[in-house]
C-alpha cells in the first residue's frame, strides 16, 4: 500500500470488524499515561489531568507521567491543561485499569493549532474562572438561582467508534494489521487498541503514511492518505485526507474540527449554552502532488477537466447534478475517472460521515 501520487493507484486491504465489550460495575481502576509536547518530544511537568464533572484530578510529574487512582468505572472525558499549550480531551471508557499511553500536547501557535483555537481556549479559561466565583460580577448567580454548567458538545475524532484498521508506517514501511483505531483531528494523533491485550496507546499521524479501516456502521474499507505526502501551495499539510475515487484525477476529502464557543446570554436566556466542537468536510482533487480545493464557481468546477470539460458538462446537465452537493461531485469524478483505462471505484455511493 502507498500513497496516491500522480497516477498512481491505490492498493487497499480488505479487514474485517470484529466488536469488543465489558461490564464493570461497582468497580475502582487505575489511569495512567504520560505527557510530550508534541513538537519537542520532552516531557511535560505540572499539566492539570482532570475528568471533567468529577473531583478526579493530578498533575503530570517531571517525566510527564501521571496516574489517577480508585476511579470508578464509567466512562468520563478527560482533559489535560498546561499554560502555553492547547487543551486536549479526549473520552476514556473505564472498565478496567487502563494506561492511555503518550498524550502529545500542541503549543499555541504551532501548525494545526491556528490562533483562533486559541483566542477561544483562552476565553473558555477566562470564563470558567468567572463560573468558579458565583459571588464575583458576571459569575454563574443570575438572581440567586445557579444555571447549569456549560459543557463541551462533540468531539474531535473522524470517527468515536473503534475500527479494525491496517497501518502502513513510514519507517521501514512497517505493516500493522489486526489494531483497532479512531483519529483525532485536532491534535493529529491515533489512538490504537492492541488486538491481544487491548492497551490504548497513541501514535502522532507524521509517523502513518496511510491507514485503512472497517468502517463498523457501513461495514466498508475507508481509506486514508498523509497530507504529507502532498503540496499546498508548495507547503506540505499536516492532517489526513480520504480518498473517494482514486484514478487520473483522484478526489479526497479533509475533515475539520471547528470549535465554537458558547454564546449564551444569562441576562436574556439566549443562544447555545455549551462550547461546541463542529465537523465540516472540505473536499479536494489532485493534480500531481498538488492537493486543491474543489471550485465552487461552475465554470471553474469544469474546467479542471481539461479537454473533457464540454463532456462532463453534459454528463452533469444530462443526470441533473448540483456541484455544490457533494454526491454530486462524487458522481462527476467517478464518471471522468472511469473513461480511463484501469479504474476501479473505491465505493458505490458518498457517505457524509458528518
Amino acid at each position: 500500500m502507498r500513497a496516491v501520487s500522480g497516477n498512481s493507484k491505490i492498493l487497499f486491504f480488505l479487514v474485517l470488524w470484529s466488536a469488543f465489550s465489558l461490564e464493570s460495575v461497582g468497580q475502582t481502576f487505575h489511569l495512567k499515561g504520560r505527557v510530550l509536547d508534541s513538537d519537542t518530544q520532552e516531557s511535560l511537568t505540572g499539566v492539570s489531568i482532570t475528568l471533567r464533572q468529577t473531583s478526579f484530578g493530578n498533575y503530570s510529574d517531571e517525566a510527564g507521567n501521571f496516574n489517577l487512582e480508585k476511579v470508578p468505572a464509567d466512562k468520563y472525558s478527560i482533559s489535560f491543561t498546561a499554560e502555553g499549550y492547547n487543551r486536549y480531551e479526549q473520552i476514556v471508557k473505564l472498565e478496567k485499569d487502563l494506561d492511555l499511553g503518550t498524550i502529545y500536547l500542541v503549543k499555541f501557535g504551532a501548525e494545526g493549532s491556528g490562533a483562533a483555537l486559541q483566542k477561544t481556549i483562552r476565553s473558555t479559561n477566562i470564563i470558567n474562572l468567572l463560573n468558579a466565583r458565583p459571588n464575583f460580577i458576571g459569575g454563574n448567580m443570575v438572581y440567586g438561582i445557579p444555571p447549569e454548567p456549560k459543557r463541551l458538545e462533540g468531539n474531535t475524532y473522524l470517527d468515536l467508534k473503534w475500527n479494525m484498521a491496517t497501518i502502513l508506517l513510514y519507517r521501514d514501511q512497517q505493516l500493522l494489521e489486526g489494531y483497532r483505531a479512531r483519529y483525532n483531528i485536532l491534535s493529529n494523533m491515533f489512538e490504537l487498541m492492541e488486538p491481544t491485550n487491548n492497551q490504548i496507546s497513541s501514535m502522532p499521524g507524521l509517523r502513518i503514511q496511510n491507514i485503512v479501516w472497517m468502517d463498523s456502521s457501513y461495514n466498508v474499507p475507508r481509506f486514508f492518505v498523509n497530507g504529507m505526502d502532498f503540496k499546498d501551495e508548495g507547503s506540505p499539510i499536516s492532517g489526513f485526507f480520504e480518498v473517494l475515487v482514486d484514478g487520473q484525477m483522484p478526489l479526497m476529502r479533509r475533515t475539520m474540527a471547528i470549535f465554537k464557543e458558547s454564546n449564551y446570554n444569562t441576562a436574556l436566556m439566549v443562544g447555545n449554552r455549551n462550547d461546541q466542537f463542529i465537523k465540516r468536510n472540505v473536499y479536494y482533487y489532485l493534480e500531481g502532488v498538488d492537493v486543491k480545493e474543489m471550485p465552487t464557481n461552475r465554470k471553474k468546477l469544469f474546467a479542471i477537466f481539461g479537454e473533457k470539460a464540454e463532456f462532463m458538462e453534459k454528463f452533469a446537465e444530462s443526470n441533473t447534478l448540483n456541484i455544490r452537493e457533494p454526491s454530486s461531485i462524487f458522481q462527476l469524478f467517478t464518471h471522468y475517472n472511469s473513461q480511463f483505462e484501469g479504474f476501479r471505484p473505491i465505493m458505490s455511493q458518498l457517505r457524509d460521515e458528518n
